[in-house]
């Protein structure tokens, strides 16, 4: 292990991917994913990573092409972001329908329209239900740790399904801060070689994506969402390993900060729970009891888990860059399904930080006080720091 180099967040992705010894890798650079495929590109380029790196004009195409060398039996990689991703959407299902386990990284950006090239995770959150397991990230740290254990999840021979870690644009993806980087050989001690269960082979001929005909796409499907559902222990003994070569331990589903006494529980996912740590602190010190649940993994969603941590909450109040039009922020929602016909916190949605839109200690703490107002349940999601001056009467 290397300690403490300053690196930008995209170099700590490129980095970590590169210690995975992927064999192919296709991207088409888009904001504000772009340093880390232009990093790719220069190590393959400098003999650093022995792959190839498939130049291709359009996510689609990058989707494609990872698709096709995964179906061949090598690991794969690429990353995206926001518009890109939404390119990628009809390939997304079949890489996951194809039990295909590649790794891609997803800067997360808001969507167009209007354009922003600004933070939010609207674009990972719209995909959730595409097959993939979503991992998000709340530093350089963390994204660098996670792209091994991605690869070991999805290439486990009982799951075999595509991995997604998501970064927040911007804020990681162009910042430098430190990081303990890992070495080659701790990877290789913690990654072994791609062993693939089936592959493209002229010797053992065989069909991918082949047509499923009414009686048997029903359980096509119900086997999918089974695998999805046990990468929940692969998922654990991943992390678990990962601690013991590393030295460096995470909990698979989710952090918490200070929750142990907390009344009211502030969840969020990604780089604002540096953010709400420094508030919740801030409102220790008033002598407030409260607390943070960093939600990590999204997909599979941590049911049981969830409830355990929260149940001795009165309410929960999820802080999240995203929303479900015509509905209430996502999180929230699968929040409340973990507490379905069980007694549990009210959980109210707060939506922030939209197309990159700072959110301060200050913010934190006016949702906290929001939250701890309101006893009774709200339809819908209440947004946080609306300037109501440019918002006309009629929309």
């Amino acid at each position: 292990m290397i300690e403490n180099t300053v690196v930008e967040g995209s170099y700590a992705v490129a980095e970590a991917v590169k210690l995975c010894r992927p064999k192919v890798i296709s991207a088409y650079p888009i904001t504000p994913q772009t340093h880390i495929v232009e990093d790719l590109s220069q190590m393959v380029a400098d003999g650093e990573i022995d792959c190839e790196y498939v130049v291709v004009e359009s996510e689609f195409a990058a989707a494609s092409v990872v698709m096709g060398a995964s179906t061949a039996g090598v690991r794969t990689y690429t990353a995206t972001t926001a518009q890109g991703l939404f390119l990628m959407y009809e390939v997304l299902y079949n890489i996951a329908g194809s039990r295909l386990p590649i790794n891609m990284t997803c800067a997360n950006r808001a969507p167009s329209a209007p354009i922003s090239i600004w933070n939010d995770q609207q674009d990972s959150v719209a995909v959730r239900d595409a097959g993939w397991i979503q991992i998000y990230c709340e530093d350089s740290q963390e994204i660098h740790d996670f792209q091994p254990i991605a690869h070991k999840v999805g290439e486990n021979p009982k799951i075999r399904l595509p991995v997604m870690t998501m970064m927040d644009g911007f804020i990681l993806t162009h910042t430098y801060e430190p990081i303990k980087r890992m070495e080659q050989e701790e990877v290789d001690q913690f990654l072994p070689p791609y062993n693939p269960v089936v592959k493209l082979d002229c010797a053992r001929p065989l069909t991918f994506g082949a047509f499923a005909m009414p009686d048997t796409y029903h359980e096509i499907r119900y086997m999918l969402n089974r695998a999805m559902m046990n990468s929940k222990g692969v998922l654990e003994d991943a992390f678990k390993e990962f601690g013991e070569v590393f030295g460096r331990e995470y909990h698979p589903y989710f952090e918490e900060y200070r929750t142990e006494d907390a009344d009211i529980i502030l969840m969020t996912m990604g780089s604002l729970a540096g953010t709400i740590k420094d508030a919740v602190d801030r409102l220790r010190d008033d002598g407030e009891k409260v607390g943070l649940l960093k939600l990590r993994t999204a997909r599979p969603w941590p049911t049981a888990e969830l409830r355990k941590a929260l149940d001795h909450a009165s309410v929960v109040a999820v802080i999240e860059k995203d929303i479900s039009l015509g509905h209430e922020g996502t999180i929230s929602s699968d929040l409340k399904t973990a507490f379905h016909h069980h007694d549990g916190p009210l959980i109210h949605s707060f939506v922030a930080g939209l197309g990159g839109r700072d959110i301060r200690i200050a913010d934190i703490k006016w949702t906290y006080e929001k939250a701890k107002s309101l006893r009774e349940p709200v339809d819908g999601s209440i947004w946080v720091g609306l300037n109501h001056d440019i918002i006309p009467e009629v929309v």
